[in-house]
């Protein structure tokens, strides 16, 4: 092993894990409860890095930009991941939140194991899809995968926000990141394996971003998924909960109301709440960038 590579964190033997395939069962999944408990603690020690990533996406996406995750093997899958959940839960566009992987969509199922190491790959990638108004979250457990560096380097040339996510200290990743998280969990029960605690913090980290980032753009009420997409019978009646929440409604209004807002929960709630109309509850929303809060911080300063 050359002496870059015992310095990573990420590729270090768990002392606690000698002898594993001697372990029982429970003795498996104890030890990778007590290894599981130690992620939040690490994660913990790098909020402030968190806050800072989150506020600098939070002022691009004001500005028109979009947030982009890219990554490898389970760190591309966790973006990917990530950013799937986006349009459902907070109702935006499929565009505005984007996880790319090494190797093309064929890597979330199918690994692609020599992908991660074109940086040039990385770069054409980002040439393609990105422009200056973006945000680019390079995600590397190691810190040091090629296509990720390849992809921030590029971007840093358009003048993208560029922030790095690793489970090591002082890579390479850290060095090309105008933002750098990093999550140093610790060597993993199967040596290597980063799709362990690696992955679960990376995956802890990626809910941040892209929660707090939609809650900051107005996606949420309270803490009501107000902008939720209606596309099942279970989110059709979360739809009408959250209006009757909002609104104190009786249901029978609330699913009225709803279905004339064509499933749109923020202008169903607009209507009830200041007795708008479709088309005047989708203007109100429009002028505040459907900002839904702001909206009625407005609405109600107006009706007062």
């Amino acid at each position: 092993m050359n002496e870059g590579k015992r310095q990573m964190i990420t590729e270090m033997k768990n002392e606690n894990s000698e002898g594993l395939h001697l372990f029982s069962t429970m003795e498996i999944i104890e030890l990778m409860n007590r290894e599981d408990k130690t992620v939040a603690y690490a994660v913990e020690k790098a909020l402030p890095q968190i806050k800072a990533a989150i506020d600098a996406a939070v002022t691009r996406l004001e500005n028109g930009g979009r947030l982009y995750y890219i990554g490898a093997g389970t760190s591309g899958r966790l973006g990917v991941l990530d950013a799937s959940e986006c349009p459902p839960t907070f109702g935006v566009p499929a565009e505005l939140v984007n996880g790319i992987i090494a190797g093309g969509e064929m890597a979330v199922r199918i690994p692609v194991e020599n992908a991660e190491d074109n940086s040039e790959e990385g770069r054409m990638i980002v040439k393609e899809l990105l422009v200056k108004e973006d945000v680019l979250v390079g995600i590397a457990s190691s810190g040091r995968t090629p296509y990720v560096l390849g992809a921030l380097e590029q971007a840093n040339t358009i003048g993208c926000q560029t922030i790095g996510l690793a489970c090591n200290l002082q890579t390479e990743l850290s060095k090309t990141a105008d933002i750098m998280i990093e999550i140093p969990v610790g060597p993993e029960i199967i040596t290597g394996s980063t799709r362990l605690k690696a992955g679960t913090a990376q995956k802890m980290v990626l809910n941040m971003i892209s929660t707090a980032v939609m809650i900051k753009l107005g996606k949420v009420y309270g803490n009501l998924m107000v902008n939720v997409q209606a596309t099942n019978d279970k989110l059709r009646m979360r739809s009408v909960s959250i209006i009757q929440d909002i609104t104190g409604a009786e249901e029978a209004l609330a699913k009225k109301m709803n279905e004339e807002a064509k499933g749109n929960t923020r202008a169903a709630i607009l209507m009830i709440l200041y007795k708008l109309s479709y088309e005047q509850a989708c203007s109100e929303l429009r002028k505040h960038d459907n900002h839904f809060p702001r909206a009625m911080k407005a609405l109600e300063k107006r009706r007062v």
